[in-house]
């Protein structure tokens, strides 16, 4: 029999109600045939070399990830970090954005080259009682043809634990917190705009000239302006506060495109990106103001014509730190 894997990505912080949720989950499933069980720290927290990392890419079956990201963000970070498959669809519905839903995966060339299996991505925001959650689990071991215990099973198993001091702790190692983009690739038309609005090189091209995180570690902590210069809102920011920066998906996404034929008129999303580019360079030590030089990565660039009134109103937004 197949074994489902189902990973449960710890909240960071130490909120008692998340860690609550969180035991109840994993006590309901500890015991469960065909479930391999694994608790990891927050998933978009780790990096190379964590063994948590070197665990989660050794799985080859099928996965089941909890996360307290939305689900495309939960995905897309797993995919960045190396761990890939197919979309699971879910049939849990967020309490407050229900018509927030990913359309189906589309064929492209990234899909024909993912592993044959499935990853579903459960978002833990989206219900407070942790029967919620597993009754999810049930359907989809259903749907990967394996057979989990019924609820009452299940509970017993959860009050058998709870009597032997059962209890699910932050794992060892806890890493870092970090901050970094994570693309999207269903929506992403590499047309490489990120790469030369990013100033700290944090992207870069493959071989086969699509769009990569190269340095991830270079991103500055909190600015999310490469996001708002994407088409298609195929980058993300999974703890941004904003939802359509941090990955939630469908018709409820608000449009935060930076066009550049509204430059004249000073539009707020222009504004926004040039404060916060602004703000994470005088961070860094590299203000525009300063004179700094900056190189685009993006590969064959030709060397920067002198400075044009569109570029000089740039930079004029740049330097009034909006």
């Amino acid at each position: 029999m197949e074994t489902l894997t189902v990973v449960l990505s710890q909240a960071p912080g130490h909120d008692p109600r998340k860690r609550e949720l969180e035991a109840r989950i994993l006590a309901a499933l500890v015991h469960a045939p065909g479930i391999a069980l694994s608790v990891v720290p927050h998933l978009y927290d780790l990096s190379d070399g964590h063994k948590a990392l070197r665990s989660l890419r050794a799985v080859t079956g099928p996965l089941v990830v909890f996360a307290w990201l939305y689900p495309r963000a939960i995905h897309w970070t797993l995919h960045q970090l190396g761990i890939r498959g197919h979309v699971g669809e879910t049939q849990l519905k967020r309490r407050a954005a229900a018509a927030d839903t990913e359309p189906a995966e589309k064929p492209n060339d990234e899909a024909a080259s993912l592993p044959r299996r499935m990853i579903w991505s459960l978002q833990l925001q989206e219900s407070d009682t942790a029967e919620t959650h597993l009754r999810e689990i049930r359907r989809i071991a259903d749907e990967a043809g394996l057979a989990l215990p019924k609820p009452r099973r299940a509970a017993r198993a959860a009050a058998r634990s709870q009597t032997v001091g059962f209890r699910f702790d932050r794992p060892a190692e806890t890493p870092p917190h970090r901050w970094y983009p994570v693309i999207d690739y269903n929506r992403c038309g590499h047309c490489l705009e990120c790469v030369d609005f990013c100033l700290f090189g944090v992207f870069g091209v493959d071989d086969n000239q699509r769009l990569i995180v190269e340095n991830p570690d270079n991103c500055k902590p909190g600015c999310p302006a490469c996001a708002r210069v994407c088409e298609k809102n195929a980058v993300m920011f999974p703890m941004h506060d904003q939802p359509a920066i941090a990955g939630a998906s469908g018709a409820g996404r608000v449009k935060i495109k930076l066009d550049l034929s509204q430059l004249l008129g000073a539009s707020e999303a222009l504004q926004l990106a040039a404060a916060e580019k602004a703000a994470a360079l005088e961070h860094a030590g590299l203000g525009l103001a300063s004179g700094t030089k900056t190189k685009s990565r993006r590969p064959g660039a030709k060397k920067r014509k002198p400075k044009d009134e569109l570029d000089k109103l740039v930079d004029e937004l740049d330097d009034a730190k909006l």
